[in-house]
């Protein structure tokens, strides 16, 4: 199982700490291909890029009317965290829903 984040988000630890056996992919120290960057906007859209991250409210109004999939390998903190990837699936957050299909 792969939890793809940042290292020192909160959240991506938690999910690394709750699941067994978890490996945390920093998005940072190593950015995400381009294959895994469509892979993700395929399953999640828009919804992957976090409004609300400092880094979104840091771009000008030009940038953020780019493509996501740009946005995203410019800036890799702009994706919304964690993405996990589990048995072949991609879940998005670490919210209740997501907790419930992978917590035993």
């Amino acid at each position: 199982m792969k939890v793809y984040g940042l290292k020192n988000c909160d959240t991506c630890r938690a999910a690394v700490a709750a699941l067994p056996g978890a490996e945390l992919v920093d998005v940072r120290a190593l950015p995400l291909s381009e294959a895994d960057r469509a892979r993700f906007l395929a399953a999640f859209g828009d919804a992957l890029v976090n409004r609300r991250s400092t880094t979104w409210r840091g771009l000008s109004e030009a940038e953020r009317a780019g493509d996501p999939a740009a946005l995203l390998a410019a800036h890799p903190a702009l994706m919304k965290r964690p993405v996990i990837e589990a048995g072949g699936r991609l879940y998005l957050g670490w919210d209740a829903g997501v907790k419930a299909a992978l917590l035993p």
